[in-house]
This record gives structure tokens, sequence and C-alpha cells, in this order.
């Protein structure tokens, strides 16, 4: 369709829903473009290299259109009056304050996406008028400050991203926002204790990502409240104490992981108008009074950081590495079965290793290295079928080398810093002494559970494995299926072409 808008648009009359996304459009924003589309209930202009800046421009529309422009070119400050129900602005390089979110017309936002532009200064503090608004990311700009103490209003919100800023002071006041099931504030500089409510006032809490920050204190024991928790990530920060025992308590991390419920999920409003949508195909309306967003996070998998969108909801993972932790490794976590990927790695974690480890039969990353580990490796991991990942290098384990198991299958630098440990894949060998007493592989139980093949956490594991790879490295758009805001269409890929989120 492009290079240019098309001038043939012009002649198109009453048209409710425009979709002329990832159309090689490398053109300024004319001004009749607004004019034309002001009957318009849902406008997706997004993967095009769309220019310009929409200051000066006036926006006036008979419906509140849901708008999508993410991934183009468009720079400038972005203005009030084309914030309605639904906007997303990404990936573009709009620039200066978030000013424009103290205006009162925007009070009936319920999805805003502003991540991946270069929006600065402090938030401000006017957020009591946004009590609509149930998504919300701000992640990938460089705004800075404090957080307003006003962001407690947002009494609807389910997803809140403030990560990759340059936000400082102590953990955001979100108590009342207790609908809040993803919340990602990863690198910043956010400093002080977790705080214990934390843990009481979000029931329904999925996603809680704090890496990368300042934090300090131990890990409130209030933190096993939080039993729909699936991803909890407090690595890299100067968090200190032993972790808590009643890890066991996060239920959601105790079950095995749902098939069908491949994603991380939320309803949002579509629109004030007719919340209709023509069926050219068809030659009919559609009518629609809601949204489902896919969630999409960074995840650390296997040492490198993932984006997962599509397949979230199977991803079940600790990551307390890189803090002060110390005391030994509770027994408790053992029990949670649905565990996909755990990493406890650069702590000054003491004690051995559990010796029924093994029960984690959905692991597919375990990261241990870098601790004060002692004792033997548990032959009870050979009973994990789908351990992709495994480093137990830099501690004082002892003792050979499992027999027969994959365990030697892995690179020996993920067994190295360990001087009494010996057997292959080291190249160190065994004593006599520690070859008289070879650890045989403890029974996995009956024999129906030694075909670990037929386990649905071995599909899991195995998937998430192969999947776990994949990293945000270009992004494709299947036509077929837009329907809605960016993010929906975003298929990231690697050389498996897998897609990862969506919204739908």
């Amino acid at each position: 369709m492009g290079p240019s808008f098309p001038q043939w648009l012009q002649t198109q009359k009453k048209v409710l829903d425009i979709d002329i996304s990832d159309a090689g459009i490398s053109d300024n924003l004319p001004s009749w473009f607004w004019e034309w589309s002001h009957k318009a209930t849902s406008m997706d202009l997004s993967r095009n290299q769309i220019k310009g800046t929409l200051e000066h421009l006036r926006f006036e529309f008979v419906y509140n259109p849901e708008l999508n422009l993410s991934w183009n070119l468009l720079e400038g400050p972005i203005v009030s009056s084309i914030l309605f129900l639904n906007a997303d602005l990404s990936n573009n390089r709009f620039s200066g304050p978030a000013s424009f979110l103290c205006d009162p017309s925007v009070s009936n936002l319920t999805f805003l996406d502003l991540s991946s532009n270069n929006l600065s200064g402090e938030l401000p503090d006017c957020w009591t008028h946004l009590e609509n608004l149930i998504i919300l990311d701000l992640s990938n700009n460089t705004f800075s400050g404090t957080i307003p103490i006003t962001m407690e209003n947002l009494v609807s919100i389910e997803s809140l991203k403030l990560d990759n800023n340059k936000f400082v002071g102590g953990f955001p006041s979100l108590e009342n926002c207790t609908n809040l099931r993803a919340l990602g504030l990863e690198n910043n500089k956010f400093s002080g204790p977790i705080p214990k409510w934390l843990g009481v006032r979000f029931p329904d809490l999925v996603i809680l990502i704090l890496r990368s920050n300042l934090f300090n204190g131990s890990i409130p024991s209030q933190l096993c409240h939080l039993t729909s928790i699936q991803i909890l990530d407090l690595s890299i920060n100067n968090i200190s104490g032993s972790i808590p025992k009643c890890l066991n308590n996060l239920t959601a991390m105790a079950k095995g992981g749902d098939l069908i419920d491949l994603t991380i999920s939320y309803e949002y409003k579509l629109n004030n108008g007719p919340s209709l949508s023509y069926d050219g195909e068809n030659n009919e309306y559609l009518f629609y009074v809601a949204r489902i967003y896919d969630d999409e996070m960074t995840i650390t998998w296997k040492g490198t950081l993932s984006r997962y969108g599509s397949t979230l909801g199977l991803v079940k993972s600790i990551d307390i590495s890189s803090n002060k932790l110390t005391g030994e490794i509770p027994s408790e976590i053992t029990r949670l079965l649905g565990l996909v990927s755990l990493n406890l790695s650069r702590n000054y974690l003491t004690g051995q290793i559990a010796h029924d480890i093994g029960k984690l039969q959905s692991l597919d990353s375990l990261d241990l290295s870098r601790n004060l580990l002692h004792g033997s490796i548990p032959t009870s991991l050979f009973q994990i079928y789908g351990l992709g990942y495994l480093d137990l290098s830099y501690n004082n384990l002892s003792g050979k080398i499992p027999m027969g198991s994959q365990l030697q299958n892995y690179d020996a630098s993920y067994f190295a810093g360990n001087p009494q440990l010996c057997g292959l894949p080291l190249e160190r060998s065994c004593s006599l002494d520690t070859e008289s007493s070879p650890r045989q592989v403890e029974n996995p139980g009956t024999e129906e559970e030694e075909d670990g093949l037929s386990t649905q956490g071995f599909y899991i594991s195995v998937g998430l494995g192969f999947w776990g790879a994949i990293k945000e490295q270009t992004s494709l758009i299947s036509s077929s299926q837009r329907t809605g805001l960016g993010a929906s269409e975003r298929i990231e890929v690697d050389a498996c072409r897998l897609p990862l989120s969506g919204r739908r």
C-alpha cells in the first residue's frame, strides 16, 4: 500500500474499523486522515514507518476509538486529545514529560501502552481520575524520581509495568491496587525493604518481578501468601537473611502447568461507541464489548533474558539469584512440583542439595552455582528427565558425579570450582575409595511413574526448555489475525519462528 498514505482512502465513507497496519507506509501523517476517520471505532496503523508529530493536530471523534500507533517513527510530545479508552503508542520516538495524563479527558482510559519511547521526567501526581485503568505499561523510557502516591488510586489496575526506567525511592505505594496480577519494577533504583503487605494485599498476583534494584532486608514470610504467584523474581538486589521455609504455600507453583492456560490474560473494555465492527467479508456488523490482552514479560531463562507471551502461562519460576542470602535451601522447595525454573545462584547458601530434589519433575532449569553448598550431588537429579540446564559450579560439592545419568552430558564448566568433585564430565578422576562406593540411581517409584515421557510435567518442561531459548530479536505480523492493539500481532521469533505473544 505504501510508501505514501493512499489518497483513495478519502473516498471511503462510513468506515468504522480501520486497519492499515504493516502496510509499508513511510509517510508523514496527513492532516486529512484524522477528519476522514472521525467516526471510526478502531484504528490500527501499527508496524509501519509513519513519521511526524501529533502536536498542533486536531482530533475530534464521534466515538472513543481504539488507537494503535505502535512500531512507527512518530516523535515529539504526546497530546491528551489522542488518548481514548485504549491507546497503544509503544515503540516510537515520543519524548517529553507525561503531563498529558493529568488532563481529565483521559479519565476513561482502560488500556495505555507508552513503552519503548523517549519519555522522561518525573511522573505527575495526578492519578486519581484514572481509576478505570486496567493495563498500564511505562517501561523502557527514562522516567525518573519517585512513584507518586496518587498511583494507589489505580484501583482497577491488573498489569503495571514500570521497568527499565530511572525510578528511585521505596517500594511504590500500591496497597489499594488489590486487583494486580502482574507487577514489573525491574531495572530501576528502588530501595528499602520489600513491604510485608505485598504478600497480603494482592491475592491474585501471578507475576512479581523486582529484578535489578537496590531492595534490601529479608524476604518477608508474608510473600508465602501469594498463592497465585507463578513468576517470582527478586534477583540482583541486596536482600539478605534466609529463604522462607513456607515457600511450599505457593500453591500455583505446586501444581503442574495447565496446557489449556498458555497465556496470562486480562479483559478490558473496547470502546464507548456503538461497540460495532464491520465484517466486510460477510457483510455484517459484529458486536463487541471487550478485548482480551495477553500479557508478556521478560524473564531470565537459563542465564539470558527471554521474552514470553503466548507461553507465559506455562512459566513457573523462582529467581532469587545475586543477593546476600544465607542459610540452607529449605527442603520445602521440593514440594513445588510445577516449578520449571529455579535460580538461587550467587548467594551465600550453605548445606546440602536436598536428596529428594528429583521430585521436581517439571524442572527445566536449575542454577545453584556460586554458593557454599557441600556434600554430594543427589542421584535423584537423574529422575528429572527434562532437565535441560544445570549449573552447580563454584560450590564445595564433593564425590563422584552420578554415573549413567544425563548429568555427564553437561559441559564440565557447570561443575567447575568444586575441588572435591570428580568423574565425567570433569577431567578429574575419582579415587579408588570413591569408586568403591558408587551411588545408585534411586528408584523413581512405580513402574508407571518411571515412564517420565508419559507425564504432563515432562512435556511442559521440555516445551518450555525449547521455547526458553527464544529471544526478542525481530517481529512479524499476521494480517489474517489482526484485531487489536500492537502486541496482539507481535510474533517474536528465532530460527524456529515460534509465536510468543498475542492480543486477541
